[in-house]
């Protein structure tokens, strides 16, 4: 189902515009990361250096040349500007580039576009924080059930209401499955065994991927986060890991190989 094409412009022109349409929300994207696990506004006080304070000028917050002429550091007091704001800002140009490329200006385009920007901003604050922001998990959970209406291709269906079903039913079963494994490992190793957050994570992949492929997220996050773990455990000395990084890395390639993955594992010689 298209959306309003505005023009004739070839589906190469479209993807340089969403490559600078998404570097100027991933620059957006790195106040969220920022300031979401803070409870701090998003819109209030612009965006300033967290360690002096001084209001970072125009010319300095344009996306992805900010920083490479900034060097990584602040101009005022020269602190170091984390590699992250750049990476986020790239991370997320590609990504709208990607779908622009693949899907053209498509509904598919713009559910894909949201899910995979939601994830990026997942994974950096994991990373950062250890924790996964209900700003991020609860729209996006939202917006998958209404893409799957709007687009029901996405849960590979034709009609409206059974892709808004498949999504629903991934959502409850997604968030179903790893609360009931939280639990489980709580009365195993006798504490907290797996965050709100990865759980409202695995639900928000439900709504968009649907219950045949949340059910390979719940698979390959284990074998994905595996080798990180056990170097974080024999070099670190560390007994728990960010998992969120590894359940958005699952979901992303099962947006695209959801079909080809279930086969591979399951899919009867």
């Amino acid at each position: 189902m298209p959306l309003p094409n505005a023009g004739d412009i070839d589906r190469m022109e479209w993807a340089i515009v969403y490559f600078l349409f998404g570097a100027v929300f991933g620059s957006f994207l790195n106040v969220c990361i920022y300031r979401f696990p803070r409870e701090e506004s998003i819109v209030w006080p612009g965006s300033h250096c967290p360690s002096c304070g001084k209001p970072i000028r125009a010319r300095d917050n344009i996306p992805l040349l900010g920083w490479v002429l900034l060097r990584g550091k602040c101009r005022d007091c020269k602190a170091s500007i984390p590699f992250r704001y750049f990476g986020v800002e790239l991370a997320t140009a590609l990504v709208w580039t990607l779908f622009a490329l693949y899907y053209g200006n498509t509904w598919m385009t713009a559910a894909g576009i949201l899910l995979f920007t939601i994830l990026i901003g997942i994974t950096a604050t994991d990373l950062e924080t250890g924790y996964i922001p209900d700003l991020f998990t609860l729209p996006g959970m939202a917006a998958g059930l209404l893409f799957s209406a709007l687009a029901p291709a996405l849960q590979g269906q034709e009609i409206w209401h059974q892709g808004l079903w498949r999504s629903a039913a991934g959502l409850f079963l997604g968030g179903g499955i790893l609360l009931l494994t939280g639990i489980l490992g709580n009365w195993i190793y006798k504490k907290d065994s797996m965050g709100g957050g990865d759980i409202k994570l695995i639900a928000m992949l439900g709504a968009f991927l649907g219950m045949k492929n949340v059910m390979l997220v719940f698979l390959l996050g284990p074998i994905l986060a595996l080798p990180f773990a056990l170097y974080v455990k024999l070099a670190r000395k560390k007994e728990t890991i960010p998992y969120g990084p590894f359940l958005a890395l699952a979901g992303a390639w099962l947006f695209f190989y959801g079909n080809q993955t279930w086969d591979f594992f399951f899919a009867i010689p």
